[in-house]
């Protein structure tokens, strides 16, 4: 609920108040309802208050419990708080006054190292314990709110974003290559795989999943918490599964609904914002609240050039969902005029670093400034709900069919082959030989090849940082070779913490920007060990991939959405067309790029001029889910980032 930053004197000498305060106005940049520093000797604390819980109206933040001789500074918002309290045995005309940051020092008090492991919520908080001399704090499981920091061994600095850090005299901006480098080779939207460290050679990050404990000038960073579900439920029938992912799903949409001002959610025309908007609609009815939501859409102008199976415009979708709800104040969003070329330097200034998502950037910084005027203080979204809730694509349904084949269950197999071809009016001549062909590959096909984005790095910058051999090593394939075992596949994504930290990093600095917060009940941990621990079969029974959630919401959803398995929104189908006015200026920058010594050094810049021979001179609308424009996108953006060293 607030940017937090610090200083920490490990070696006993007072802290200047003009290094405390300078931190302090670079943060005046973002909206705040309060601010309040702490400061006692080697010791300061910040924190630039944003009000969105009803118990964080008023606050005192940071805070100095004198019996404890303990002093919190936090960017927190707890979900389980009344099981905190029950534990924590505090009495319960007391309960709805504590505020989160509180709460947090009472769990410290009790478990201290181990505190974390006991919050539930998205927060980044740092303990000063005086009686120890020790600084102790820790960031949510996936990384939801940012955490930086700098440290020396005599000055330790931390702050929820990294330029504060920079108004330190002792703190240079230098380049960290490294990280540079894993930025350009991954191909997806993760940004680098060392989550400890950042683009900034001097500023590091508490990565998801960790606590910090400063000692003596020395940080000792420990991972408190891995997703690991090995028993899977078993439960009677198929009702009972439905129930339980209703009622797990449902709390957790409920815990994130906390606060003093409206409540406004990301709407498509799919499952899983729809599921999210269906629970959180009803339960703030009980309050009689309306619920928020807001859709982007192309832009007037725009005519659909994709196959019939792709939907640009979601809101025949939408509004099946809105009708079907209630009490939703629905918003649908063109934002005609804006274009991600333009967006690039704001978002940088957000960021503080590159960034992949190019293609959604203006509408999702459009939608939050839109809810920031409806007085949204919580956005919900279900951005995390392809590897929980919806689990299970069509790729996964196959390999089910496939594996009953290779079991010979033909009965099972036959019943669900009858419930597939109903639904995709096909029929088993199709199917079977279909699902033999999956089952025995060496038999009926050849080996296939498979596209992957080309690498741009340039070559000796790859070779002296031997970025190749690192991300490898961190399980990420830069050959482009398929996901076989899709259940291995995302067991272990829930173990590897750089597939969370790029939402977070997102979602912090866009939602200090318009003093809200980006929540997602898709992402609950008990959400999240809930679905892991479903027999697979759940995710594909009744011929239907993403069948639980299919067939659980059943009534909450209409049928014309939970049922669709042949339609697929697709955002961002407009970004050339809005880049047309333009495109010239995209295509000259481009050209200059590859002539700048800045670039030169870290991007391939042959493969740049390759991509720019490719897309021609003309915005042809298809050319935004192609290799090549996504190489010149990201070229540009690292480009204009580094123009800011020099």
């Amino acid at each position: 609920m607030s940017a937090i930053a610090g200083l920490i004197n490990t070696n006993q000498e007072p802290i200047a108040i003009e290094y405390g305060q300078a931190m302090m106005r670079s943060l005046a940049q973002f909206p705040s309802d309060d601010r309040q520093v702490f400061h006692k000797k080697n010791v300061f604390m910040g924190c630039h208050a944003q009000w969105i819980t009803p118990e964080s109206v008023g606050e005192q933040l940071p805070y100095y419990d004198y019996d404890r001789h303990l002093i919190i500074t936090a960017d927190a918002i707890i979900d389980n708080r009344e099981e905190l309290f029950e534990r924590l045995q505090v009495k319960k005309y007391d309960r709805n006054e504590i505020p989160d940051s509180q709460l947090i020092l009472l769990a410290y008090e009790k478990w201290g190292e181990e505190s974390p492991k006991h919050l539930m919520g998205d927060f980044a908080f740092l303990i000063w314990d005086e009686r120890k001399q020790m600084l102790f704090g820790a960031r949510d499981f996936s990384g939801s709110r940012t955490l930086y920091f700098y440290n020396n061994q005599q000055q330790f600095a931390f702050c929820t974003v990294i330029n504060p850090l920079f108004t330190l005299p002792y703190i240079k901006k230098q380049l960290n290559e490294e990280w540079l480098a894993e930025f350009l080779v991954i191909s997806t939207t993760v940004e680098a795989v060392d989550m400890f460290s950042t683009v900034y050679k001097s500023i590091q990050q508490v990565p998801p999943s960790h606590s910090i404990t400063v000692v003596d000038g020395k940080v000792l960073l420990s991972r408190y918490n891995t997703i690991e579900v090995k028993d899977k439920l078993n439960l009677k029938s198929n009702d009972e599964y439905e129930e339980g992912f209703r009622h797990v799903f449902q709390n957790a949409v409920k815990a994130r609904l906390r606060t003093h001002g409206e409540v406004g959610s990301h709407l498509s025309g799919g499952l899983d914002s729809g599921s999210v908007v269906s629970f959180a609609a009803k339960e703030l009815k009980k309050e009689n609240k309306p619920l928020h939501t807001f859709s982007y859409i192309p832009e007037e102008s725009f005519r659909d050039w994709t196959p019939n199976y792709y939907v640009t415009d979601e809101r025949p979708y939408i509004q099946e969902t809105v009708n079907h709800v209630g009490n939703i104040s629905d918003n649908y969003l063109r934002f005609e005029g804006k274009c991600s070329l333009s967006e690039v330097d704001d978002f940088l200034d957000i960021m503080e670093m590159p960034y992949k998502f190019f293609e959604n950037s203006f509408w999702l910084k459009g939608i939050s400034h839109n809810a920031r005027q409806k007085g949204v203080k919580v956005l919900l979204n279900g951005a995390r709900g392809n590897h929980s809730i919806s689990w299970g694509s069509m790729k996964l349904t196959y390999n089910f069919y496939t594996d009953l084949f290779k079991k010979l269950k033909w009965i099972r197999l036959l019943d669900e082959l009858d419930s597939y071809c109903k639904n995709f009016s096909t029929g088993k001549s199709v199917m079977v030989p279909f699902i033999a062909k999956k089952a025995f590959p060496a038999v009926f096909t050849k080996n296939e090849e498979h596209n992957y984005l080309p690498t741009y790095i340039n070559p000796s910058f790859a070779q002296k940082t031997h970025v190749f051999e690192k991300v490898e090593e961190h399980g990420i394939d830069t050959s482009g070779s398929p996901v076989n075992d899709l259940t291995e596949y995302r067991n272990n994504y829930y173990k590897k913490l750089y597939v969370w930290n790029k939402s977070g990093v997102v979602g912090t600095k866009l939602s200090l920007r318009n003093s809200l917060w980006d929540r997602d009940p898709t992402n609950d941990l008990n959400v999240i060990r809930f679905c892991l621990a479903l027999p697979e079969e759940q995710y594909v029974i009744n011929g239907m991939d993403r069948s639980i959630i299919r067939r659980a919401m059943k009534d909450h959803l209409p049928n014309k959405v939970r049922l669709n398995q042949t339609n697929r929104g697709i955002q961002g189908a407009d970004v050339v067309h809005r880049m047309a006015s333009s495109w010239s200026t995209f295509i000259t920058e481009l050209h200059e790029l590859t002539n700048t010594s800045i670039i030169n050094e870290f991007i391939n810049v042959q493969v740049v001029k390759d991509s720019l021979l490719k897309i021609g001179n003309e915005p042809k609308p298809e050319l935004v889910f192609t290799d090549e424009f996504k190489i010149l996108t990201r070229s540009l953006i690292v480009h204009r980032f580094l123009k800011r060293f020099s």
